[in-house]
């Protein structure tokens, strides 16, 4: 498992959800009238959403607490490994395939990640060309910290990188074929070696504008891409 896909069981506090889901088993199992499949899958089902975002709300409300005490300072959220408005913002894409196919597979899973990767690039790129403005709102982002700027810059590159070979995947799993993996690899370059450029000294403020406007025009081409490759 990668440490994103690590950091995203975390934030669920998987082994209290399994507690919970075991309970509640125990209930099911015990009660007096016969097990009905159905009834089992979605009672089960739901206590695992249930709990789950219950434990991601909980990470979030106590994640100022989380960075102050040895056993939770590396939890994802308080060691500053993932912001928490990545995942609603990721989530929007895994809904609609979803709902479509009654199942969550892989093509979802895949549109929520070029999503999820998308978004720390574009964030990233917004804190950079206005970290002035968050520092006088009192707002705590990367590039304000010490040494921050440089390491923003780098995580850029970093996400960037997992989001243009995440965003070649479709193609081996059937979901796209030739057309879009020239657009991706297109598309994935031109971002990709932009979000490079930024690891100079000499880029400043220009750059990470137009980074940012860059990763506006990429996202929406990319998606009509696939839409169009998946079409014709």
């Amino acid at each position: 498992m990668t440490a994103a896909a690590s950091d995203l069981v975390a934030l669920a506090k998987p082994r209290i959800t399994a507690l919970v889901v075991f309970t509640t088993a125990i209930g099911l199992w015990l009660a007096p009238h016969g097990l009905r499949p159905l009834t089992v899958a979605l009672t089960l089902v739901g206590t695992v959403l249930i709990v789950a975002a219950a434990n991601v709300l909980n990470m979030y409300l106590e994640r100022d607490s989380d960075a102050l005490m040895a056993r939770t300072m590396n939890r994802p959220l308080p060691a500053h490994r993932m912001e928490i408005g990545a995942l609603p913002g990721a989530i929007p894409p895994l809904i609609g395939w979803t709902a479509a196919t009654e199942r969550l597979d892989l093509p979802g899973v895949l549109l929520f990640a070029v999503m999820f990767l998308w978004q720390v690039p574009h964030f990233l790129a917004i804190t950079l060309f206005r970290k002035e403005e968050y520092a006088r709102a009192g707002l705590v982002v990367q590039p304000n910290e010490p040494g921050g700027e440089r390491e923003a810059r780098a995580n850029i590159v970093r996400y960037t990188v997992a989001l243009v070979a995440v965003s070649l995947l479709f193609v081996p799993i059937g979901i796209a074929r030739g057309a879009y993996l020239a657009s991706a690899l297109l598309l994935g370059g031109v971002f990709l070696g932009y979000a490079v450029a930024g690891l100079r000294q000499a880029a400043g403020r220009r750059w990470a504008r137009n980074l940012f406007l860059l990763s506006l025009i990429y996202l929406p081409l990319l998606f009509g891409a696939l839409l169009l490759d998946r079409r014709v």
